[in-house]
């Protein structure tokens, strides 16, 4: 998701932060993104269990001094007692700088990035960059202005993600979006339920066929998508809803919202490959691919009825 950028293009003034929690304090550790100052650990059960472990030696490879605590500091270093028995003392993270020049990458998937406009709730930024991070997203860009900065809560809600991967942060969405669509990219907007009238085409996201690279659009809580990037969507997607709605709960989280959309669209996007998971049916022959080849490294086919077939007589149906 990102390689060879500078870190902290937008950094926050204060020297240092407190990350909290196993996995987003063994990870700032790992990554070497942060400067770690001191890991500051729970006096007693907590810190011999096997996680906090892990994450006490890692500090101390790094040459990181490790103090012992008692829950009630902890629990006021990180505002409330979701630590899980660490917290390290560490420089903050930043957005990464995006100035829509990047080119797209040539050959095999179209690129997919997403672009949040003014998300403020920093537990639904961290659950969409966790989503975005497992489903493969290429890039995830934020607006600076009006949006929540990259804080400890962040990283805790991501699950650590937020210290492996880059986002980058832009002062002007409209223009980078204008940059990329005039280079071939498509802005695809999102809509609730049950759309208002559009003179934008609105799709079901099970309906969209991802062939060209893409930008998704995500408005933050509240007001969603302003109306300046609105007007940029090629298309507007829509999630099916599972049964009739009431007024007023007709629509998605955010992040629930973004988790949903990135996974039908990157499992969909076309780059001409086969999922090597897929299971093909033909008329008379059931294939996996993962358990037909033979022993000669010739590929073969399993019937139903137990024979081998010549995997040549097999329509083989590309998802």
């Amino acid at each position: 998701m990102m390689g060879g950028q500078k870190e902290r293009m937008h950094p926050r003034e204060e020297q240092y932060e407190v990350v909290f929690g196993v996995a987003p304090c063994l990870l700032a550790l790992t990554q070497g993104r942060r400067t770690a100052r001191k890991l500051f650990v729970k006096d007693g059960e907590a810190s011999r269990r096997d996680s906090v472990l892990t994450v006490c030696e890692e500090a101390h490879r790094r040459g990181v001094q490790v103090q012992r605590v008692s829950k009630k500091d902890l629990d006021k270093m990180s505002s409330g007692p979701v630590h899980q028995g660490v917290c390290l003392q560490a420089s903050p993270l930043g957005y990464l700088a995006e100035d829509g020049d990047s080119a797209a990458p040539g050959g095999g998937d179209p690129p997919l990035w997403l672009v949040l406009e003014r998300v403020l709730d920093p537990m639904n930024l961290g659950a969409i960059l966790r989503s975005a991070y497992f489903l493969g997203v290429d890039r995830v860009i934020s607006s600076i202005r009006h949006s929540c900065p990259l804080s400890p809560v962040v990283s805790k809600a991501s699950s650590g993600v937020m210290e492996v991967t880059g986002v980058y942060g832009c002062d002007d969405l409209e223009d980078m979006l204008k940059l990329k669509v005039a280079r071939g990219w498509q802005a695809v907007g999102t809509v609730g339920a049950k759309p208002e009238e559009s003179h934008i085409p609105v799709t079901l996201c099970s309906d969209f066929q991802m062939t060209k690279p893409t930008l998704l659009l995500m408005g933050g809580e509240g007001e969603g998508l302003s109306q300046q990037l609105l007007a940029l969507c090629q298309t507007l997607l829509t999630i099916p809803a599972g049964r009739e709605l009431f007024p007023g709960v007709e629509s998605l989280n955010v992040s629930v919202a973004s988790g949903i959309l990135l996974h039908s669209l990157l499992s969909r996007r076309s780059s001409g490959r086969r999922t090597d998971t897929t299971l093909l049916e033909t008329q008379d022959v059931w294939l996996d691919p993962l358990e037909v080849k033979g022993g000669n490294g010739r590929t073969k086919t399993r019937t139903k009825r137990g024979r081998l077939s010549d995997p040549a007589a097999v329509k083989r149906e590309v998802f």
